[in-house]
């Protein structure tokens, strides 16, 4: 019997015909003609036309075009009628970058090994995101293979990768791609990109992949040359005009790149970016239409395949129960009341979490987000989020690291350089154990010390304004008023900024980075033996607060008993009265003596947190 090809059948994009050749097809209402060429030779030494064709119009846009002989392999490019040359939008892979010819690839003709892999229950889900590019020292997919390993030892689930789609230059965070079907070339090739998903899923890890639908990078892009119409320029973006969803061949490369990544790559699970800034206002908004045609695609089948937003709306309409609509959203709300009680930060938007932060942080481990509907000053006093007590803990994802909270810092600094020690192993201990889908950002599992700076490598003509804007971004942030202040900030397109963002792996060796490992293992471990088989049958939690920053949180199963947290989550002990500790038996605690004081002290001491089954 063959082994399945796992192949996503596309409707534009250049696919191989099952007698031989390729059909290429592009979207290009714009133009009245349209040339394919396929070139030879490479960028270093130039490039060569060895075969050029007229397209044929076929209807709404659409030009097509069928030749025997390219197979894959083949370089090719459309010529549009004033001669620019312009790279497929629905390329499979870009070898010389944005600006290049694209390739002809066989997605079927990698030899999985693991055919047979169905994914993991959302419920298991650990995630680690990391960065392609800076995560090794190679940066590359290979260079996060050979760390497979140390990531399911750990006790990771799932490794979700930063956007791959290629994007202009050497380095990127890859939120500037502009080839949504391609893996970066500097990452390596699709069957790079598969031999990588396909190892993990050996050792048992789900693999997510972060993909952006609300616009372009802003060099690359060559869609407005032929496909206006693929933006709307009345609606406005921070990156120009908004994506048009109301073209139906719009939606379609959407719904289809969504396809695409988790059928063809086998990937298990997506993380939509920024879905806020997307503007549909169709009966059917195209994150309903992508949920909705990804179930009914894996409808019948046994694998397991999640769904999770990025919106800052806290829009809780597209979540629902696990493998139903969306699994899940990143709970910004979480991060931003545990960065503001870890380090007292509260410009920007954890203004809007300072005022009460443990009352805020009850409502948040008991009913998803702090802000379901409530005025948000940060946002002008603008109304924000919905009510979300009725969604299960599942539905979101926890973290007080990712890349957007670390490299979105002027200074990259991550949270070992903010707070105290006692602090952030307290909130590493809340976060780990709590029933709901804990992410650790890449190196947080050994405390790493190194900044994730923010990164990129456009042409010249760009990297003025994007200098100027960034430093402008903190103008108002403390410490950075000064233009002298603001001119230390380093550099994105400098090689020093992105080299200053990859991981260490040799400090793992270190006596403390050693030692902080070994204790996440065992979080973890706790985790997966007592905490994830319960998550499945928790009823919503209640919460009970004490002292200036105590709090006790109840989860109960259907037997009556379930799990319990007690935390002081500030610098001073939290005297009397302390509510009633729990008579389970005890499965985590930080400080180290903590588990005594859940026994029989009268006081918190200062940033403990102590997990324990319920009565």
């Amino acid at each position: 019997m063959s082994a399945p090809a796992f192949r996503h059948d596309m409707p534009f994009g250049a696919n191989l015909l099952e007698n031989g050749g390729t059909r290429f097809a592009l979207w290009a209402p714009d133009v009245g003609a349209l040339t394919l060429e396929l070139v030879d030779g490479d960028a270093a030494h130039g490039l060569a036309v060895t075969h050029a064709a007229p397209m044929t119009a076929v209807g709404d846009g659409w030009w097509t075009a069928e030749v025997s002989h390219a197979g894959p392999g083949t370089l090719y490019r459309y010529r549009l009628p004033d001669g620019l040359a312009v790279p497929d939008p629905a390329s499979r892979l870009q070898p010389y970058d944005v600006h290049g010819p694209s390739r002809v690839i066989d997605p079927a003709a990698f030899p999985w090994q693991t055919e047979g892999w169905r994914g993991r229950p959302w419920h298991e889900a650990v995630i680690y995101e990391l960065h392609p590019g800076t995560f090794s020292p190679e940066g590359t997919f290979a260079g996060i293979e050979a760390h497979l390993d140390h990531l399911a030892a750990l006790g990771i689930t799932a490794v979700e990768l930063m956007p791959v789609a290629d994007f202009p230059g050497r380095w990127n965070w890859g939120y500037d791609g502009v080839a949504l079907f391609a893996p970066d070339s500097r990452y390596g090739t699709p069957d790079d990109l598969k031999r990588l998903i396909d190892a993990a899923h050996a050792r048992g890890l789900m693999v997510f992949l972060d993909v952006v639908y609300n616009h372009f990078g802003p060099e690359g892009n060559y869609l407005h040359c032929y496909a206006k119409s693929f933006f709307d320029e009345a609606q406005h973006t921070p990156w120009g005009a908004a994506i048009d969803f109301s073209r139906p061949q719009v939606r379609e490369f959407y719904v289809h790149n969504t396809l695409y990544w988790l059928e063809e790559y086998r990937f298990d699970g997506l993380r939509f970016d920024a879905v806020h800034a997307i503007a549909d206002h169709q009966s059917e908004h195209i994150l309903d239409e992508i949920a909705r045609r990804v179930r009914a695609h894996f409808a019948g089948s046994d694998r397991h395949v999640h769904l999770v937003l990025e919106n800052d709306d806290n829009a809780v309409r597209f979540l629902d129960r696990p493998g139903t609509r969306f699994d899940a959203q990143w709970n910004d709300d979480y991060h931003h009341i545990l960065h503001h009680l870890l380090t007292g930060e509260a410009h920007g938007y954890y203004a809007d979490h300072a005022t009460d932060p443990m009352d805020r942080l009850a409502r948040v481990l008991t009913r998803g987000f702090d802000y379901q509907g409530d005025v948000s000053p940060f946002r002008d006093g603008r109304t924000r989020g919905e009510s979300s007590a009725h969604l299960p803990p599942t539905a979101f994802v926890d973290f007080i690291q990712n890349h957007d909270q670390v490299g979105n810092r002027a200074l990259g600094e991550r949270l070992t350089a903010l707070a105290p020690k006692p602090a952030v192993e307290a909130a590493l201990v809340l976060l780990l154990l709590a029933p709901r889908p804990p992410l650790l950002f890449m190196g947080e599992e050994w405390g790493c010390e190194r900044p994730f700076l923010f990164h990129v490598d456009f042409g010249e003509d760009l990297r003025e304004p994007v200098r100027e804007g960034r430093r402008g971004e903190f103008a108002s942030f403390p410490g950075f008023s000064d233009p002298a202040a603001r001119a230390r900030i380093p550099d994105p397109f400098a090689m020093e900024t992105f080299t200053a963002s990859r991981l260490d792996w040799s400090s793992l060796e270190a006596g403390p980075h050693a030692a902080h490992l070994r204790w996440i293992k065992g979080l973890l471990a706790t985790r997966h033996a007592a905490i994830t088989p319960l998550i499945p049958t928790l009823r919503p939690a209640s919460a009970e607060r004490f002292g200036a920053r105590g709090l006790r949180v109840t989860w109960q199963d259907q037997a009556g008993s379930g799990l319990v947290v007690v935390m002081n989550l500030g610098p001073d002990p939290v005297e009397a009265p302390v509510p009633d500790r729990p008579t389970g038996p005890a499965l985590a605690a930080t400080p180290a003596d903590a588990r005594a004081a859940l026994r029989d002290a009268a006081t918190l001491p200062p940033w403990t947190v102590i997990w324990a089954r319920g009565d």
